[in-house]
C-alpha cells in the first residue's frame, strides 16, 4: 500500500475540515504549493488534492493553484472535488494530473460517468464519502439513499479501477479509521480500494497493512500528518508494499 498525503484546498489555503464540515475548518499553510513540496520530499509517490471550494460549488474554483501545484512537484497527483464535467477531466488530465476523482457526479450523472470512464480508463477514480452509514454528496451536505452494496456493484459493472472510500464521520477527528467499513467493502467488493478519513497515527497503518489484502491500494493520510502524529518518512519505508 502506498501512504498518500492529502491537501484540501479551501479560499487557496491548505485546511482540514472536522467530519466534513465547512464552518469547521483548521488553516495549516497559506501556502499549498509549500506543502506539497515538503511531502514529495519526504517521500510521498502521490499527492491527494481535493478542491473543497469546488465540491461545495459542482465546478473547478482552485483550477490555477492546482496547475501550479502540478508543475512545483514530480510525483502522482489525484485531484477531486467539483468534477462533473468532459472538459473539467480533460483540463486537469493535460496537467500531466494521474487521477481524476469523480464524487456527486458518478451517483447523479449516469451517462457522463460511462463516458468519460470509457473514454479515461484508469484514469478515473470513485469517491465514496460515507456519512451517517449514508452515501453523502455536494460537499457531504446532502446524503442519498443508494445502497452502499449496490453503488460497488455498479462501479464494477463499468469497470472502475479505483474506489476511494472516506469514512466522513472519522474525517479530521484522528479517532482512528472505520474498520467496520474497511471490512464491508473488502468483503463485498474487489475493486482496489484507497482507504480515508480518521486515520491517527502509526498504528493504524500497522492495522490496515496486517489486512494483508491485496485490494488495499492505499491510505490517505491528512490530519495525522499536519497534526505530527505520524512520520510520513519513516513510515513510507515501513510501510508501502506491504499489503
Amino acid at each position: 500500500m502506498i501512504l498518500i498525503p492529502a491537501i484540501d484546498i479551501k479560499n487557496g489555503k491548505c485546511v482540514r475540515l472536522y467530519k466534513g464540515d465547512f464552518t469547521k475548518e483548521k488553516i495549516y499553510s497559506d501556502n499549498p504549493i509549500d506543502v506539497a513540496r515538503k511531502w514529495e520530499l519526504m517521500g510521498a509517490k502521490l499527492i491527494h488534492l481535493v478542491d473543497l471550494d469546488g465540491a461545495i460549488n459542482g465546478k473547478s474554483i482552485n483550477y490555477d493553484l492546482i496547475k501550479e501545484i502540478s508543475t512545483s512537484v514530480s510525483c502522482g497527483i489525484q485531484i477531486g472535488g467539483g468534477i462533473r464535467s468532459i472538459s473539467t477531466v480533460e483540463s486537469y488530465l493535460k496537467l500531466g494530473i494521474k487521477r481524476v476523482i469523480l464524487g456527486t457526479s458518478a451517483f447523479e450523472d449516469n451517462d457522463f460517468l460511462y463516458q468519460v470512464s470509457k473514454i479515461y480508463g484508469k484514469q478515473i477514480a470513485v469517491g465514496i464519502d460515507i456519512k451517517d452509514n449514508k452515501i453523502a454528496v455536494r460537499g457531504w451536505n446532502e446524503k442519498i439513499e443508494m445502497d452502499f452494496n449496490d453503488a460497488l456493484k455498479k462501479f464494477k459493472e463499468i469497470n472502475i479501477g479505483l474506489i476511494i472510500l472516506t469514512s466522513v464521520d472519522r474525517d479530521g477527528t484522528l479517532e482512528g479509521f472505520n474498520q467496520n467499513l474497511v471490512s464491508n467493502y473488502l468483503n463485498n467488493s474487489d475493486i482496489p480500494l484507497i482507504i480515508s478519513g480518521g486515520i491517527k497515527d502509526e498504528n493504524d497503518l500497522k492495522v490496515i497493512s496486517e489486512l494483508k489484502n491485496k485490494n488495499i491500494f492505499g491510505v490517505i493520510l491528512g490530519k495525522s500528518l499536519y497534526e505530527n502524529k505520524i512520520d510520513l518518512k519513516k513510515c513510507i519505508q515501513d510501510y508501502e508494499n506491504v499489503s
